[in-house]
């Protein structure tokens, strides 16, 4: 099975049928066979009533409205594009893509919908298909896709790196999704109801704490703040501009004066991990940062360079 998911989509798609799945085109009376109950890599009509959920739907939200529009142009047009189902037995069925068009044409009292059959052994395969054919097909918000590449690791024991080269995206893509996921609930309730775009939630990421985040939430949603301002927002938090007349002399007399674990706790609420002050007799010394993934390391990053930023 690893082999099959090193090889991505085409490795469990066949490449006819795959060609069809990346455009929706009129399908063609022709191409429709009879489902025998055992072949697979087919278009087929198939009962409605056959076909069992998708259980790794990563989609959580759903356009009512939507749903509606897709109804109605089924009604007019026919449905354009087949769903995409897997074989659990002779007359059973379990949906890989195409939720909302089957929830649309049941809902209009469409009895037979035309499908692929493919074959997907395992649990495993289901899982990686699933997920990433929705990701790429589909319009997932933010939180949806990084749940799906956080499924993908988890479940699946794909590296970010493996995911990145699945669905044709830079690793640094999934990175900054899958840490979406830190963020506090109502800031991803935000994010889900596009009251915030991915860049403001970007920006929430490199506070410390979530007071300062919900706070900021707050401000953006009254004031309709955009991401270059709430970036401009975390860097003066995180780097405060110092008043005028105040030299640099003075604030390190100021830090000195101020005792080694006030100074730590400073620099932890900065940091939002960890921070260790080492002073040697003679005055020199080092800080520690301790971060505990890659992921952290990349947020770390990203705060230094926003420092950087600022100083330019």
């Amino acid at each position: 099975m690893k082999q099959g998911l090193g090889r991505g989509l085409d490795a469990l798609i066949n490449p006819r049928i795959k060609d069809k799945l990346d455009e929706p085109v009129a399908i063609s009376a022709n191409e429709i066979q009879t489902d025998d109950g055992s072949s697979y890599d087919i278009l087929a009509k198939i009962h409605a009533n056959l076909i069992s959920p998708n259980p790794y739907q990563p989609r959580i939200e759903f356009d009512l409205n939507a749903l509606e529009e897709l109804k109605k142009s089924i009604l007019e047009n026919g449905l354009i594009q087949p769903i995409t189902v897997r074989r659990v037995r002779k007359d059973h069925y379990e949906l890989i893509s195409g939720e909302r068009r089957l929830r649309a044409c049941k809902e209009i009292g469409i009895r037979e919908i035309p499908a692929y059959i493919i074959k997907v052994d395992s649990k495993e395969g289901m899982l990686a298909l699933s997920l990433i054919e929705n990701i790429q097909r589909e319009k997932l918000n933010p939180i949806e896709i990084a749940l799906a590449y956080k499924r993908l690791m988890e479940e699946c024991n794909l590296s970010q790196e493996e995911i990145a080269n699945k669905v044709g995206k830079d690793r640094t893509t999934i990175t900054n999704f899958i840490r979406l996921l830190k963020l506090p609930q109502k800031v991803q309730n935000s994010l889900i109801k596009d009251e915030i775009t991915t860049g403001h939630a970007r920006a929430l990421i490199n506070l410390p704490n979530e007071v300062l985040q919900l706070e900021l939430l707050e401000k953006i949603l009254k004031n309709n703040l955009s991401v270059r301002k709430v970036e401009a927002q975390v860097r003066n938090y995180i780097n405060p501009k110092r008043k005028a007349g105040h030299s640099s002399q003075f604030i390190i007399k100021d830090l000195n004066a101020t005792s080694k674990k006030d100074l730590e706790e400073k620099l932890q609420r900065i940091f939002g991990t960890k921070v260790t002050c080492n002073q040697k007799k003679n005055g020199s010394g080092e800080i520690i940062i301790k971060f505990y993934s890659f992921d952290e390391l990349e947020r770390l990053y990203e705060l230094f360079e926003i420092v950087g930023k600022n100083y330019n």
